[in-house]
Parts: C-alpha cells; structure tokens; sequence
C-alpha cells in the first residue's frame, strides 16, 4: 500500500442559520462527513440543532495540527467565533453548494 505524502484534515463550523446554534468538528474527510450531518448522522448534537450549513473550514497537513485548531476555537467565546466566520463569509453562506 503507497502511503501518502499529504493527507487533508478540516475544522469546520457548522449552523442552522445565520448567527444560530454553532458546532466545531474536525474530520479527515469533509465531503463525506457533511453528508452525514445533513442525512442527521454526524452527531446527536447536530441532528438534534438541524445543523448542516457548512459556513467556515480551515485545512490542515496534520491531524494534531487540526486538533489543537479545534480545541481552541471551541474555548472561544461565541462572539469570536461569529467574528471569525463573518471575516471570511460575511452573507455565512453555506459553503457546501458554493
């Protein structure tokens, strides 16, 4: 088996509506991980939240790297995160069907 040189890992931040009930996560495989959020298998807390617009990401080489990205932004408070979400994707347009 060839082992990649590179392999992509996302934090991502998923909501209901603009400015609505915001979820972090980190995942090796964004597409299919997206369909499981929107089908409602993602997580209880996502398919409780109708959580499935896709409204920031960031990509990482490495794993650890993603982690540690996830850890911190969920210690933010929630106003940072609007912040952070509104400099890249201000109408928070879900990001899956651009």
């Amino acid at each position: 088996m060839v082992k990649r040189a590179y392999h992509n890992y996302w934090v991502y931040i998923l909501t209901n509506k603009p400015q609505g009930t915001l979820y972090i996560g980190v995942t090796g495989g964004i597409d299919d991980r997206m369909e499981r959020h929107i089908i409602g298998e993602g997580s209880s807390f996502t398919s409780k939240y109708k959580l499935n617009m896709l409204v920031y990401f960031e990509e990482f080489q490495y794993i650890h790297d993603a982690i540690a990205r996830e850890k911190q932004l969920k210690r933010w408070h929630r106003q940072w995160k609007i912040n952070l979400i509104e400099s890249e994707n201000p109408e928070w347009n879900n990001l899956l069907k651009s």
